[in-house]
């Protein structure tokens, strides 16, 4: 029911809104959808969605709206508040000082259940003026295996699509069926734009499109190859899952919105600039073209990412609820700052325009943003999708120059504790949200058994295993947990002895 109060956020009340609510600078009426993004959630609505809308107020070119997609069940939710508000939603960024700033973002033109008619999907997707199609499907919808890095021929959905190529389950399935009827129709292919946190996402995508592709049609997987543009991207902005606080906020404030979006002020895009089809001008609005994407991801998923994983299963296992409680900790905020310093650091190549003790000082600002109340149950998400692409590089690396390893290894101590009892320390509950789940959980318990059985789960660790000198330094890490030797008097310990040696050299 509307409250007397408040005004339900669709198209006629927009005029109607209280005069602190930014509105589109544009006619809503009029955005034509010039993307197709599968996988809206919060990110995408804070981060791409929200660039498209500066642009079309900047430059009043309303052509590139953005049509979502939801493959999944659970997608279902979102579509249904987009139908009842018209496509609009407000996104309010939190500062660290307590002020907020909330604007209707009216970049979005519809929404598609996937499941419900596949072929409209595909039609819209091969529409001539679509001229990119951007996913945020997370680590796992990229269906690769993560010790190897190739793609997963065995997965059933993968068997299902190619026996039943109009009634796709996967991203891949979709993809080749509007691009193949755009070849079809000689309407110029899309740029197919991954905004996920991989390292080098777009040749990640192309590479398992292509071996998608070459399970069933070779000819056409070349003739992708040569003509569709994968470029790669660098995606930054801190956006924890709304809550119903956060509903009940705005709805004070005078708007009634059932899935806002709630982020921090900051924000950062770096695209690779190689698009097979006519591009927005982003860079109007914020957004860095350039020619290699490369040193701009490593910088960002091993140090912000990676250390959102630090504060996750390290302060989950503390007994710690949210990023800026972790932060909070001293123990943990010094050993985060050591991890980036020490074992991070110097895994990285020169970026251009960066500082990169400043880039470390200013992520442990945003991390204690009291307001953004990020869960630490979220970063735990799917972490054997995470970590294989965020922390484990940066271990290989060291491994491979002779360099220490401790705090790496305390993670995934805290990890394999984690995965399984379930409970931090003090017992609080703490529930394991990953697809490797039971697996996890399964090579874990037998830790006491054998203290590296965690480690031998290949699809995750990869040879992880047979590194003498991280497996050492882990089983005294897993050993102390379970003597219940509290883990942030670890963490100090260990924080310690890292600043003892780097004064010894």
């Amino acid at each position: 029911m509307q409250s007397q109060t408040s005004i339900l956020l669709n198209r006629a009340n927009l005029s109607s809104l209280p005069n602190d609510i930014r509105r589109p600078a544009y006619d809503v009426e009029n955005v034509q959808t010039g993307i197709v993004h599968i996988g809206v959630g919060g990110f995408h609505r804070a981060h791409e969605a929200m660039y498209v809308d500066r642009l079309m107020a900047k430059t009043g070119d309303l052509s590139w709206g953005i049509c979502g997609v939801g493959l999944r069940e659970n997608d279902r939710a979102m579509k249904k508040v987009f139908d009842e508000q018209d496509n609009l939603y407000t996104l309010v960024e939190k500062h660290n000082d307590g002020s907020r700033s909330a604007s209707v973002i009216g970049a979005m033109t519809g929404f598609l259940m996937a499941p419900d008619d596949p072929q409209a999907v595909i039609d819209k997707m091969a529409e001539p003026e679509v001229r990119i199609v951007s996913l945020t499907i997370t680590e796992g919808g990229y269906n690769f295996d993560a010790s190897s890095g190739e793609f997963i021929t065995t997965n059933p959905d993968v068997i299902h699509d190619i026996e039943n190529p109009k009634t796709p389950k996967l991203v891949f399935g979709y993809l080749v069926a509007a691009l193949k009827k755009r070849k079809e129709n000689n309407v110029r292919p899309f740029t197919v734009m991954s905004c996920d946190n991989i390292q080098h996402n777009g040749h990640v995508l192309k590479k398992m499109l292509l071996a998608y592709i070459e399970l069933f049609d070779q000819a056409f997987a070349s003739w992708v190859d040569e003509n569709v543009s994968f470029p790669n991207s660098m995606v930054d902005r801190i956006t924890p899952a709304t809550t119903n606080e956060d509903i009940a906020t705005l709805w004070a404030q005078g708007v009634e919105d059932a899935w806002p979006v709630v982020c921090e002020p900051f924000d950062q895009w770096v695209i690779e600039d190689d698009f097979c089809n006519t591009k927005p001008c982003l860079d109007l609005v914020g957004a860095q073209f350039v020619s290699d994407v490369a040193p701009y991801e490593k910088l960002k998923l091993r140090m912000l990412n990676a250390g959102h994983s630090v504060l996750g299963l390290v302060g989950s296992v503390a007994g710690l609820e949210t990023i800026h409680e972790s932060v909070e900790a001293k123990q943990l905020k010094r050993l985060l700052s050591i991890f980036m310093e020490q074992e991070v650091m110097p895994t990285l190549d020169p970026v251009e325009g960066i500082d990169v003790y400043e880039y470390r000082d200013t992520l442990l600002s945003r991390f204690s943003n009291p307001f953004i109340k990020d869960t630490l149950a979220r970063i735990c998400l799917e972490s054997s999708a995470k970590l294989p692409v965020f922390l484990f590089p940066t271990v290989r690396d060291n491994l491979a120059a002779n360099r220490d390893t401790d705090i790496s290894a305390l993670v995934v101590a805290c990890w394999a504790f984690y995965s399984d009892r379930h409970a931090s320390q003090d017992g609080k509950s703490l529930e394991i949200n990953d697809v490797l789940a039971d697996k996890l959980h399964n090579a874990a318990s037998n830790n006491q058994i054998d203290s590296l059985s965690f480690l031998m789960l290949e699809e995750v660790f990869g040879k992880l295993v047979d590194e003498a000198r991280f497996t050492a330094s882990f089983q005294g890490f897993v050993e102390r947990l379970y003597q219940q030797e509290p883990v942030l008097l670890i963490s100090e310990k260990v924080a310690n002895n890292k600043l003892e040696l780097a004064r010894a050299c």
